[in-house]
């Protein structure tokens, strides 16, 4: 077989249609095999149920840019007359000189003319990419209320959710047999950090990816990688390292919890008569997250979260129902009393019977100091969840403390200490967010608070349930007795 016929039969083996294909061999563009299952997935958004959003990022160097306007051009822009594309990138001389360079290199046997000044590139069926671009995220509002076929967005995460939102109401058309598409790609890190971990990656980690695809990007995928670069790469060290030629999504640049590693810290499954104590914690909110932590300690001193029940614009009545339901899930032994025997007395009876979790097992319940507050007519929200059955304790409240007994329980896996901190996968909006909060830069010790926005993403509602849960040690009376009584 000839070399053009070993990449188209690469190509269809890694889920490229024939006519697909044929573009990118007429248009003289030869991509790699990651390169190729994106274009693949980017097929998938023509079919009724398929995706609309094609995510492909990861670690720098992997050829991400070279796919997305070869993608647009060479495939999409020749199989449908008139299409209308919109390439947004970041502002800047070194990204112009790059996108110059590519269009030279991926349209050289495409008759194409280009306009620098209007940013216009034009195929001889009427296809056209423009090529737009933004130093400020207000520079997006530009582009709303126009019309695009199709969008692709280089270095998506560095665009705010909100504003990722106002450029995808700009994804419409009125052709027929055409489904409108964005893809991006992009590196971890940056403000959109979050939104875009929770838009591609956790489905894709999840395998329920139904709007979406992802493909992951690794430096090693692309041969034509420049050897030197590589090894800046490889010679970095900490976020940047695992970032940028790792690939890693559960990190951030100014980290806090760097030891945090997905494949150590969080258990599929748990067997709940192991817990010798069982604790919960409540962070309270009402436009913000209201985040309760079922966790317990088994009889080594490790503790597990092991649910979690996390919802807003809720009241406390709907709250407490849901914090019971969550405690009925798991089944404890029949041990005299879970939470006034002392540990070292624990005997289960022979062959225990397995019983619901009851508020009643719980050794202690915190909350926050918001909880405690009275408000205007002199209630607290304390009150109200007493009133519900559900009695808080004040947590202790010590953020610094607090987030370094989490640092020291989530050990050092590299350094060869083992955590002692264990989180199951149904916690989902825990995991999502203890990796990525950073550092305080007024305060480096501290965690930097954040809020969620207004569609729930990000935000540090778990972590500081998590923080109650694990800082909050339970009261010790020591009696003495008196000399000479």
């Amino acid at each position: 077989m000839t070399d053009l016929e070993l990449y188209l039969e690469a190509g269809r083996h890694l889920g490229c249609a024939w006519d697909q294909m044929a573009n990118f061999a007429q248009a003289g563009v030869f991509l790699q095999p990651r390169q190729l299952l994106a274009s693949a997935a980017a097929r998938l958004c023509d079919k009724p149920d398929g995706p609309t959003a094609i995510g492909y990022g990861g670690a720098r160097g992997g050829g991400k840019s070279h796919w997305l306007l070869a993608q647009m051009g060479a495939d999409d822009g020749q199989r449908v007359p008139g299409l209308k594309c919109l390439l947004l990138r970041k502002v800047g001389k070194a990204n112009m000189e790059n996108f110059e360079d590519l269009r030279r290199r991926l349209f050289g046997k495409l008759r194409h003319e280009f306009s620098a000044y209007r940013g216009l590139l034009t195929f001889a069926n009427g296809s056209r990419i423009v090529a737009g671009h933004y130093q400020a995220e207000k520079d997006i509002d530009n582009y709303l209320g126009l019309e695009y076929d199709v969008i692709g967005i280089e270095e998506a995460t560095t665009l705010s959710h909100r504003k990722h939102q106002d450029i995808t109401t700009c994804c419409r058309t009125s052709k027929q047999n055409w489904r409108p598409r964005i893809y991006s790609t992009t590196n971890p890190g940056g403000v959109g950090h979050a939104w875009y971990r929770a838009k591609f990656i956790v489905p894709y980690c999840e395998s329920r990816e139904t709007e979406t695809r992802f493909i992951p990007a690794r430096v090693t995928d692309n041969q034509f990688c420049n050897a030197d670069y590589v090894k800046v790469l490889q010679n970095l060290s900490g976020w940047q390292k695992r970032a940028w030629f790792d690939g890693d999504w559960d990190i951030a640049a100014g980290q806090y919890f760097t030891p945090w590693r997905r494949e150590v810290h969080v258990i599929d499954d748990f067997d709940d008569t192991r817990g010798r104590e069982w604790f919960a914690a409540l962070d309270y909110g009402f436009t913000h997250y209201t985040v309760v932590l079922l966790g317990c300690r088994d009889g080594d001193g490790n503790v597990f979260v092991v649910d979690e029940h996390a919802q807003r614009k809720w009241l406390p009545d709907r709250h407490a129902a849901a914090i019971r339901a969550m405690l009925a899930r798991h089944q404890v032994g029949a041990y005299e009393n879970l939470r006034t025997v002392p540990r070292v007395t624990f005997r289960p009876v022979s062959k225990p019977e397995l019983r619901p979790l009851a508020v009643s097992d719980l050794r202690r319940f915190m909350a926050g100091a918001d909880v405690f507050s009275r408000q205007s007519d002199g209630t607290t929200v304390a009150g109200q969840y007493a009133r519900l059955g559900l009695r808080l304790q004040p947590a202790n409240m010590d953020r610094v403390n607090g987030w370094a007994e989490i640092l020291q329980r989530l050990g050092d896996v590299e350094a060869g200490i083992w955590p002692t901190l264990f989180l199951h996968r149904r916690c989902g909006r825990l995991i999502e967010t203890l990796p990525s909060l950073q550092h305080d830069p007024s305060r480096p010790e501290d965690v930097l608070k954040v809020d969620a926005d207004e569609d729930g993403i990000g935000g540090d509602d778990a972590a500081d349930a998590l923080r109650y849960l694990v800082a909050t040690k339970p009261r010790v009376l020591s009696v003495r007795k008196l000399r000479g009584l």
